[in-house]
């Protein structure tokens, strides 16, 4: 059997793609674990190779690599390229294993095969996965370039919701590069999917990062103002993260036009917030970078 999957695994697979989706990777795993089930007394290797690969997954991203690698390996040992939907799937967790192994120029030619297979198979939510991954592991020039093939690649599978992801991820890629004028423009675009597809949570976010890249320009009034409504909005939602990473802007904002005591009254509220935000843990690097601007700037007025 290849890709003619009988109507309970496709089902079966959908509904669980439909729960990782959603982040409820526990349940997801349960799914696809009967789905595998159903697959072996079928006989069809094609979704059984999307089956082991896709619990492979829900163990990785849960923080059980070993256990993963485990049903990876299942996976690998039936995976063939003429079952193109089991072997697209089957590259797309392979390079997030090597990824998250740090094999980075591995995991990046991984997705390369899997994006040149599902372009010509025309499995565009595929393709947009593997470019938006290679946008994620590539070298920055890499990043530009894939991340336009994923937009033009969603654009012609009218997969509208990958838009607001994709246009973010190739903002912060510019902002990386220090082309800010092109990453304002590429966050304006990623704010207008977010604005059709998202939650209020995802409009504000949207409209942060598009803060941040007029900051980033020296647009400061323009920038201040609308940190100061987002302020507002992120504590309507108890969003201690968003709080404290606003409360950031608005201290640099104030740093760079010399308004020293203003900026650290922000960056001590920030380092407030994203200290009950657990950021300590998810950004080490980044908090204690907070923390110094704080002393640096203590010792500066204390002079």
């Amino acid at each position: 059997m290849n890709d003619g999957r009988s109507k309970k695994i496709s089902q079966s697979l959908e509904y669980a793609d439909s729960l990782f989706k959603a982040r409820d990777y526990d349940n997801a795993r349960e799914v696809y674990l009967a789905a595998a089930q159903t697959a072996i007394k079928a006989k069809d290797q094609s979704s059984l190779t999307e089956c082991y690969a896709m619990i492979a997954r829900c163990c990785l991203i849960c923080d059980k690599k070993q256990e993963g690698g485990v049903w990876l390996e299942k996976s690998t040992e039936i995976a063939r390229p003429e079952f193109r939907l089991g072997w697209s799937r089957y590259l797309g967790v392979r390079g997030r294993f090597e990824w998250q192994d740090n094999q980075i120029e591995k995991a990046t030619e991984t997705f390369k095969e899997m994006y040149a297979f599902c372009s010509v198979n025309h499995l565009h939510d595929r393709a947009v996965d593997a470019a938006h991954m290679i946008a994620i592991t590539g070298t920055p020039q890499e990043q530009v370039e894939w991340g336009l093939k994923g937009i033009r690649e969603a654009e012609e599978g009218n997969l509208t919701s990958w838009l607001g992801p994709l246009w973010n991820n190739l903002g912060a890629t510019y902002e990386d590069l220090k082309e800010f004028a092109k990453s304002l423009d590429a966050y304006v675009r990623a704010r207008e999917y977010h604005y059709k597809f998202g939650d209020k949570k995802n409009r504000l976010v949207a409209d942060y990062a598009v803060a941040h890249a007029r900051r980033n320009l020296g647009e400061y009034e323009t920038a201040l103002k609308s940190f100061e409504m987002l302020q507002k909005n992120f504590a309507e939602l108890g969003d201690t993260e968003f709080q404290g990473l606003t409360a950031r802007e608005i201290g640099e904002i104030h740093k760079a036009q010399g308004q020293g005591k203003e900026a650290l009254t922000n960056f001590e509220a920030a380092a407030e917030f994203l200290s009950e935000a657990g950021m300590a843990e998810w950004d080490s690097a980044g908090f204690s970078h907070l923390q110094n601007l704080i002393s640096e700037l203590k010792a500066e007025l204390d002079r």
